[in-house]
């Protein structure tokens, strides 16, 4: 399962000249997208924003890496911003630089949003040096100063990657650690560092969908 779309239909049309306040209200603070809680990725709606803290308790735990200039970067850069992750290699011939091109279609798309950062991190962080990944981001083209590559401890990438962002789901929640960490998966979190989506990096038109829900989740507030 890579992404469960839940569409909001609401009629405003319905509601006359003079509107209900009420109506106006309860449309304003449903919640569109789902949060996902648990590795199984099932998707948990919310109805109202004021059950969203005690609803959903799992949150991507703080960090702190290097990134592709050799600057320390820790979970500040992402408070109260949308962040989207993926884990990738510099090395691999396979899926990382698919992703990572089509990841990039979204960040062009999206480049005036100040509000959103892109997190990729290397599965390979003994090989992976600052100055590798910076050379991978200038090979890709990659000039939004919001994403970040980084490098660091491989068991603190890989419990980040397997027990924070499930970016395996729950087959990669129960492995070793000490497992190799490979996946396609792109993860959209919210302001709050929640879960709110789970793309096919592989696949462009999920690129679509990840920018559509990317919109939502800027107008949830």
């Amino acid at each position: 399962m890579y992404r469960i779309v839940f569409f909001l239909i609401s009629s405003i049309l319905l509601i006359g000249c003079n509107g209900n306040k009420k109506q106006l209200q309860n449309i304003k603070d449903t919640i569109a997208l789902p949060y996902y809680n648990d590795p199984t990725f099932t998707p948990v709606f919310i109805k109202d924003k004021s059950s969203v803290q005690k609803e959903i308790t799992h949150t991507i735990a703080d960090f702190e890496f290097l990134n592709q200039d050799s600057v320390l970067v820790n979970q500040n850069i992402i408070k109260n911003k949308i962040h989207v992750a993926n884990f990738i290699f510099t090395t691999c011939g396979s899926i990382c630089p698919i992703m990572t091109d089509n990841l990039k279609i979204v960040s062009d798309s999206l480049q005036n949003n100040k509000d959103l950062v892109f997190l990729s991190y290397s599965v390979t962080p003994w090989i992976d040096t600052p100055s590798k990944l910076n050379t991978y981001k200038k090979i890709h083209d990659i000039t939004n100063k919001n994403w970040q590559f980084l490098t660091g401890s491989k068991s603190d990438i890989y419990k980040l990657a397997r027990q924070s962002y499930y970016a395996e789901e729950d087959i990669g929640f129960s492995r070793d650690s000490t497992e190799f960490l490979h996946t396609e998966h792109l993860i959209l979190v919210d302001k709050s560092k929640k879960i709110r989506g789970i793309y096919n990096g592989t696949v462009a038109l999920d690129m679509k969908a990840l920018i559509n829900d990317i919109n939502t989740l800027k107008n949830e507030e």
